[in-house]
């Protein structure tokens, strides 16, 4: 019999994509991707703790809005993928606070998916390691995988399959994120966008020095939605404006990030806007 010794509060973080080039469609529905995902440290906040006798698995939600209902929320979701393997697996009571905004192409709902594998691992001490909890990640959503060791990474085909990536160049760097009130569907994106191989493989752009990065590290769905939504240009050079060693859209977006080599810019942006900014993690 499982039995809990802990409770545990986690902060699941978002993410940046660092170039996305969207290769080919797959015959699954998917397509194959070439990305490179970076830690973002703007983080939700995830608290997963064994349920007193007698009550049920629940997840409360407070924060943002998150749409739908608390059923069909990835949290629950990894809960019960858990449970079909290990059908001992106690009830549990999660709470997630909503901060990374949704649609974004951050990441925020894969990342709370991966955490709540994560801490439901730890505290009800099943044992997975890093391997196997991936491996459930990836039924979860493409891009979870990348949350459970949560370092910098190059993605290939769906954006589940990893290798190591060093990169030197975001050391002292500061991201200044732009969440333009816009939520963009993943369906909605990748109906828009071409697929087409890359002239350069990712790694060997994302090799160069920074400041060059800005004429050849891309990201397709920029010129897919920007016809039909200015803000994200706009927002892009606004960033270049402000001096940005490099700026893109993140994901399948609507979020726009630009990096600045120490500290970044202190911008006003509309009332409806979020913003987050701070250090990146690299080396």
């Amino acid at each position: 019999m499982l039995i809990a010794h802990c409770s545990l509060i986690t902060f699941p973080n978002a993410k940046l994509n660092l170039g996305l080039r969207v290769i080919a469609r797959r015959p699954d529905g998917y397509h194959d991707l070439e990305t490179a995902f970076v830690p973002l440290p703007w983080t939700d906040v995830l608290d997963v703790l064994p349920a007193p006798a007698g009550q049920p698995t629940s997840l409360t939600l407070s924060g943002r809005p998150v749409p739908g209902e608390p059923a069909t929320n990835l949290c629950l979701k990894a809960y019960e993928l858990l449970r079909a393997d290990f059908p001992a697996l106690p009830p549990a009571l999660l709470h997630l606070h909503k901060v990374v905004p949704i649609g974004a192409g951050l990441g925020g709902g894969s990342a709370d998916a991966a955490f709540a594998l994560r801490a439901l691992n730890e505290v009800f001490e099943l044992g997975l390691n890093s391997e196997k909890l991936e491996a459930y990640a990836r039924r979860l959503g493409a891009d979870c995988a990348f949350f459970i060791e949560n370092r910098p990474r190059l993605a290939l085909e769906k954006g589940d399959v990893f290798q190591d990536l060093t990169l030197p160049q975001l050391r002292g760097v500061s991201a200044l994120v732009v969440y333009p009130a816009l939520a963009i569907g993943t369906a909605e994106a990748y109906g828009r966008v071409r697929p087409a191989p890359p002239a350069e493989p990712l790694a060997q752009s994302l090799a160069r020095p920074l400041a060059t990065w800005r004429a050849h590290v891309f990201n397709d769905f920029e010129a897919a939605l920007a016809p039909t939504y200015p803000v994200l240009a706009a927002t892009k050079q606004r960033l270049y404006e402000a001096g940005a060693a490099y700026a893109s859209l993140s994901g399948s977006g609507s979020a726009v990030f630009g990096l600045f080599e120490g500290e970044g810019p202190r911008l006003t942006w509309p009332a409806e806007y979020t913003v987050w900014s701070g250090k990146l993690e690299g080396g």
